[in-house]
């Protein structure tokens, strides 16, 4: 071969390592670059630096609107069985003699009303 031509790939080889790392610290720094904005809540940027939102079209918001009302009843629904659970709870936990005397004060009252 050409000894200018063997030069020239001396060169360039020699500098494929430098090539490669500077391309792996350009990567490295986009995708910490990209994870601080995602963790601190800004929004992402297309390849046109505009940036990317969630579309919301007709059906989103109805969907939003069915979950927020299935979440009240639930969260309706999880404190009366919070009650329930809190009445069963001092049921077990307390004296049987007690809870006796609640069941006969109770069976007495609806005799009354009887």
């Amino acid at each position: 071969m050409d000894p200018d031509v063997l030069q020239m790939l001396r060169v360039v080889a020699g500098t494929l390592p430098f090539i490669a790392i500077v391309a792996a610290l350009a990567i490295c720094g986009s995708l910490l670059s990209t994870w601080i904005k995602v963790k601190n809540g800004y929004p992402l940027q297309n390849s046109w630096g505009m940036p990317i939102h969630p579309k919301t079209n007709q059906e989103t918001t109805e969907r939003i609107k069915l979950l927020t009302t299935d979440n009240a009843q639930l969260r309706a629904e999880l404190g009366a069985i919070k009650d329930r659970l809190q009445n069963v709870e001092r049921i077990v936990t307390d004296k049987p003699s007690k809870l006796a005397q609640e069941i006969d004060a109770l069976a007495h009252d609806q005799e009354g009303h009887a």
